[in-house]
């Protein structure tokens, strides 16, 4: 069984928030362009923010959603 990319992929999207396409994903985690898009793909946090020409083809540029905090629970004020 294969080891998951899929949180390497995560983090390196974290960290470039305004995204980056598959060959780069491909060359910063050292996976292939292949592995690269298959996990990204089944990533339910990743999407296509936009489109970029590359060498003449359209390249998806890929971020992930950043969830939010929980919200606090609200404090109930007591009566006095």
């Amino acid at each position: 069984m294969r080891k998951s990319n899929q949180a390497q992929f995560r983090e390196l999207l974290r960290q470039h928030s305004d995204g980056l396409t598959v060959k780069e994903l491909s060359e910063m985690s050292g996976a292939s362009k292949d592995a690269a898009l298959a996990s990204i793909k089944c990533m339910p946090d990743a999407y296509i923010d936009r489109w970029k020409l590359v060498r003449g083809k359209d390249a998806g540029v890929w971020c992930v959603i950043v969830p939010p905090e929980n919200c606090p629970k609200p404090e109930r004020k007591k009566n006095v």
